[in-house]
């Protein structure tokens, strides 16, 4: 009963640390943002008197720097001038008078086509209703055929809509009465003509205001502007139809009244405008014209008093005030502030909290985020610090050296090449332009520098991938210092500038900030391994000296679990690349798995006499809370001796949560099934993490398995290794590491090609005096342990304990 509520506080503690972490998570991330902006916006905190149109100025204010201030009256009566000066623009339809000519003779010629069909064919009434409507006979009359008079008015409504325009019935009978002659669709378009040679305008009085300087004719067909002054020409609508009378009576002074009345009457209905203000075009123009004019400036030298104490401010006073403020803060602190926090944490959110290592399992915890958030700031410290002692140094350097060459000198690169030491190149290469991002807004070539700083801490990190020795990062220095000289080199050339000798110096200063970023690395290495927790493989290499103190001691103290770890770590070594895993990582925890069994090493059974079994004497409950206690013995070894999270995750993990079946099974046959728990019999876990630690838990089932095998044949061996495997599949021991089953039949092969390395048979030799061999039963294949005599019982109970330790479950081929 108290075991199952310590279980449901566990979980209930489990729940709640996650909504502590995201929150965590958040104020991380804040709280870096924030202290960044402080750093770059100092600015905001500084306290600057604001005055008003009114207001009695408390001390004299003198311009700190020159600055022009712009004269807003002259600027404006410039606008008005450059508005007037651009013309307004008219589209002329050049092509009016040719449609509308095109129009009258189709209309007339379909009319002489339709009389000459009429005159030669004789129609009879339709007899349906609809024909009849269309004919325009009455029902009354069937039968009775169409005169031409009244096919000819029964064509009106398609003459009307093919002129465009409406006839009178009287000027459609003097048309029937001359029969549509051509004469009259020929005086028709003359008339057009003449006036749309002169130009015909809406509302001509809208051109009164641009006598003067005249207007922009702009024709439909060309697009060709034309500057056209003499505006009395154009024609309105009023006085085309007077010319076409006047014209009509020139022109057609030898043709009947009548026909010469109607000819004047269908051009003044046919005319239309044919030059149109373009207003909005007109507009846009002005307006472009105003937005081109510069202001007028007004030159304040620096010292000249702005205002004097105890005098009012005015307009004047206001205008170079805050001409001044802006010229001192270019653009509003609090609003940049604003979005540089906005910007900072979509950048940190997408480089440190999603799952770039999406095809990897890779997940950023609160200490991996903390470690990276510290490492950000530390960057931007490191780089602002010397962007201040370059321009102050710069200014008494004897030599002609730019401030800006001086920048490249800064160890960049450094951040990056750390993190990528501990997370990974998936983490590093999101931080480097996070990093690039941040830093970048302290030099006034921001998207110069930026380049510069992404383009040298992707190439640092690249370097110090694989990296096993504190040389690496010294050779990775000079690796970036020559990227370093190729990007300034571009950046350079960029600009359009040539070989000079400050290129000379940016180079210099490259190669020093290449170099200074790999010394810095390797001063950083270890603090944070110590700081954080984290394990490099250099560590590793250091940790995987079989004589460190933790494994001689382990060595002296459970030679049988020494010799165990030993072969473990050889088989998660050959098994971790063909699976993707850290193969450095996997070996040395392999030999760390089981150091909490030095507090008890003559409860596990690799470690006792033959004959001798303490287990005997004890309750099942007693013998599981031993072996249970190796995990969390183990685990407050690994933090006292520092061997790192890694290291420390795996020594937690690599039982996950199995059962530990012999004592489980024994407890049952003794008290029944009812009285005991399965749940005192698993290990706490949790289940394997990361493939590193399923590794080792599948090795250290397997190892053990393996010595209880009389004979280790091949075949044998691969049939307990897959056996073993399978039944760690069916517990769900793997649920939550990445491993595929197809990793999973690689750990096989390769767990098979070790263990027949080490379990290979070998020649028989006498046995010296009687010149027999050893039995097979008898080899040692290497191990002393199985080659030493047991009791009879004992050497029973071992081998069923052996037998028994995968029904499902793990951690039971040894005590």
């Amino acid at each position: 009963m108290k075991h199952t509520k310590s279980k449901k506080k566990r979980k209930i503690s489990f729940l709640s640390s996650v909504s502590e972490d995201v929150q965590i998570k958040w104020l991380i991330l804040l709280g870096t943002t924030m202290l960044v902006t402080l750093l770059l916006f100092p600015s905001l905190w500084r306290f600057t008197p604001e005055y008003r149109i009114g207001d009695v100025a408390e001390k004299n204010i003198k311009s700190a720097k020159s600055f022009l201030v712009e004269d807003k009256e002259a600027t404006q009566k410039r606008r008005e001038e450059a508005v007037l000066s651009v013309l307004t623009l008219y589209d002329f339809d050049d092509g009016l008078a040719a449609k509308l000519e095109a129009k009258v003779i189709k209309a007339f010629d379909h009319m002489q086509t339709m009389l000459s069909e009429w005159k030669n064919e004789t129609i009879e009434t339709p007899k349906d209703v609809s024909a009849l409507n269309q004919a325009n006979i009455s029902e009354d009359q069937p039968g009775a055929p169409l005169s031409l008079h009244d096919m000819i008015w029964q064509e009106k409504p398609v003459f009307e809509s093919m002129l465009g325009i409406e006839i009178s019935n009287g000027a459609y009978e003097l048309l029937e009465k001359e029969s549509f002659s051509m004469s009259i669709a020929q005086g028709i378009t003359d008339l057009l003509r003449t006036v749309y040679q002169r130009g015909i305008v809406g509302q001509k009085q809208l051109l009164q205001p641009e006598q003067q300087h005249g207007i922009i004719i702009r024709p439909l067909s060309s697009k060709q502007e034309i500057h056209e002054k003499d505006l009395k020409k154009f024609l309105s609508l009023d006085g085309a139809n007077v010319a076409l009378a006047d014209a009509g009576k020139t022109r057609l002074k030898n043709v009947d009244y009548s026909v010469r009345k109607l000819i004047i009457d269908l051009a003044q209905s046919l005319v239309q405008p044919n030059l149109t203000l373009n207003k909005g075009e007109t507009e846009e123009r002005r307006a472009r014209a105003a937005d081109q004019v510069k202001a007028v400036l007004t030159q304040i030298k620096k010292g000249e008093m702005l205002v004097r104490e105890g005098e009012k401010i005015s307009d004047l006073h206001m205008t170079k005030l805050n001409t001044l403020q802006s010229e001192m803060q270019k653009k509003p602190v609090f609003t940049i502030s604003i979005g540089f926090i906005l910007l900072s944490i979509i950048f940190l959110l997408i480089s440190f909290t999603i799952n770039f290592g999406a095809n990897t399992g890779l997940s950023l915890k609160n200490n991996d985020l903390l470690f990276l958030c510290v490492m950000l700031v530390i960057l931007f410290v490191v780089s602002e610090v010397s962007v201040y002692l370059v321009k102050g140094i710069a200014v008494n350097i004897p030599y002609a050296i730019e401030t800006s060459s001086a920048f490249y000198a800064m160890p960049v690169a450094s951040g990056a090449m750390t993190v990528c030491l501990f997370l990974g190149l998936t983490v590093a290469l999101p931080y480097a332009i996070a990093t690039a991002f941040v830093t970048a807004f302290l030099f006034e070539n921001q998207f110069d520098m930026f380049l510069f700083i992404l383009l040298s801490s992707m190439v640092g990190a690249y370097l110090v991938r694989s990296c096993r020795e504190r040389g690496v990062l010294i050779k990775a220095g000079l690796k970036v210092s020559i990227v370093n000289v190729a990007v300034i080199t571009a950046l350079h050339m960029l600009r359009g500038s040539a070989l000079e000798l400050k290129l000379v110096w940016d180079w210099v200063f490259g190669i020093l900030g290449g170099i200074t970023s790999g010394i810095l690395t390797t001063g950083f290495a270890p603090v944070v391994e110590m700081v954080f927790g984290y394990t490099t493989d250099v560590k590793l290499l250091e940790l995987g000296n079989l004589d460190r103190p933790v494994l001689r001691q382990l060595m002296l103290e459970a030679p049988g679990t020494y010799h165990h770890s030993v072969i473990v770590g050889s088989l998660v070594e050959a098994a971790a690349p063909p699976v993707g895993a850290n193969p450095l990582l996997a070996k040395v925890s392999g030999y760390y798995h089981d150091i909490g069994k030095t507090s008890k090493p003559q409860y596990f059974i690799e470690n006792q006499a033959p004959g001798k079994n303490r287990h005997d004497k004890l309750a099942p409950s007693m013998s599981s809370l031993i072996l249970l206690s190796h995990v969390k013995d183990g685990v407050e070894r690994a933090k006292r001796h520092r061997l790192g999270t890694a290291i420390t995750d795996i020594i937690q993990q690599h039982h996950g949560t199995s059962l530990i079946s012999f004592f489980y099974e024994k407890a049952k046959k003794m008290k029944g099934r009812d009285a005991v728990k399965v749940e005192n019999f698993r290990y706490p876990g949790p289940k394997p993490q990361t493939k590193e630690a399923a590794l080792v838990l599948l090795a250290d089932g397997v190892e053990a398995a393996s010595r209880t095998l009389e004979n280790p044949t091949p075949r044998r061996m691969k049939a307990l290794v897959q056996n073993i495997i399978n039944r760690v599949l069916l517990d769900g021991q793997l649920d939550e590491c990445d491993l595929t089953l197809k990793e999973i039949h690689a750990i096989a092969e390769s767990f098979n090609k070790t263990l027949n390395g080490i379990y290979h048979h070998r020649i028989e030799y006498p046995n010296g005096r009687d010149g027999k061999t050893e039995n097979s039963a008898g080899k040692t294949n290497g191990h002393s342990h199985r080659g030493q005599t047991e009791a009879p019982q004992h050497r029973q109970n071992s081998d069923k304990e052996k037998g028994d330790h995968y029904p499902g479950s793990l951690g039971n081929a040894r005590y």
